[in-house]
């Protein structure tokens, strides 16, 4: 993950109420193993962190300006730190507006993965510890814990230059319970939501579902399938990539790589070409799947409990709710008796 450069500036709140006051650096950090570790760290967070919001800018204005300094800044108008100057300055005013409690130190960072430029943009969470120094004095130290972050954003900068329709090019940590702070960071940003990750994901395994009965699959192959998306799935959203419905439909059946793809094509759910995978949604797809003596049963298991219940001690299941298409054949079946 080679960083072009990355800076931190910091903000300092007493839970006084009064005025925060702005650190700022001089000049973008040196590159070191510390530095490194940390980015990789942080990348790691974000990157499981379940429930972000994917979306894209609003237009330019003076209430979100962050998008033209950054556009400045590609074009060479403004040098790195300048860029990072002024808009830690802009998302200070913001966050005392929105009463932050306590201050901290805003990382902006400009980087390369694979064959994609991307800025991140987060505030880091400090902890404080008690050192003995050589001299057996002790010592409060200030430690940044990559492992927990509740304000951040990453841009997918490759995306948002190329490809000028796309909805999904920011991706940003929801704002917990809807937290003034939280909205003031995205409002910093000036992210709108463009793409629903979870919507997305419950439309996909609807498909997913639809495609399985359809090809009248046998337990094992079901089963195949349902890992071979899952696994895929949740590989993407580690690495903080999008599913591709092209790519995971030759995973789903080498033999017919467009099958799928043409499924949900034909049946028009509306899904993106690309879309963030919600973690939160595939831990709950599950399928139970069985045949017996001309009985196919399948169902996913976030229906237990609902829609379908199993009673252990005598073996059965009841199903509530069956779908209308069943209900009228079973009606005609029993007037023709």
């Amino acid at each position: 993950m080679p960083i072009r450069h990355s800076i931190i500036h910091r903000i300092d709140k007493k839970p006084d109420g009064s005025p925060s006051i702005l650190h700022l650096a001089a000049a973008p950090l040196v590159s070191t193993p510390g530095q490194e570790a940390l980015h990789q760290g942080l990348n790691e967070t974000y990157n499981a962190k379940q429930g972000k919001v994917w979306g894209l800018f609003h237009e330019e204005s003076g209430a979100y300006p962050f998008s033209r300094w950054l556009r400045e800044y590609l074009a060479s108008e403004l040098d790195f730190t300048a860029f990072t100057t002024i808009a830690t300055e802009h998302l200070k005013r913001l966050l005392d507006e929105s009463n932050l409690a306590t201050g901290a130190p805003v990382l902006i960072a400009h980087y390369t993965q694979g064959m994609t430029d991307y800025v991140f943009i987060a505030l880091l969470h400090e902890t404080e510890s008690v050192v003995i120094e050589d001299d057996l004095r002790a010592s409060v130290v200030r430690n940044v814990d990559a492992g927990t972050l509740h304000f951040a954003a990453r841009i997918n900068l490759s995306e948002w230059q190329n490809n000028p329709a796309s909805r999904q090019y920011i991706s940003l940590i929801k704002p917990k319970g809807g937290s003034r702070a939280g909205l003031a960071f995205r409002d910093f940003i000036g992210c709108q939501e463009g793409i629903d990750g979870p919507g997305e994901t419950r439309t996909l395994l609807k498909a997913f579902s639809d495609f399985v009965e359809s090809e009248d699959l046998a337990e094992e192959a079901a089963r195949e399938k349902t890992n071979a998306l899952v696994s895929y799935a949740s590989s993407q959203s580690k690495l903080g990539e999008p599913i591709s419905l092209e790519e995971l439909s030759g995973l789903i059946d080498e033999d017919r790589p467009k099958a799928f793809f043409d499924h949900i094509r034909s049946k028009d759910y509306g899904l993106s070409p690309e879309f963030p995978a919600d973690k939160r949604t595939l831990n709950h797809f599950k399928r139970f799947t069985a045949r017996t003596e001309g009985l196919s049963i399948s169902f996913e298991a976030h229906l237990l409990g609902n829609k379908v219940e199993f009673d252990q001690g005598r073996s059965q299941l009841v199903i509530r709710d069956l779908p209308r298409q069943l209900i009228d054949q079973l009606k005609r079946d029993a007037t023709s008796r």
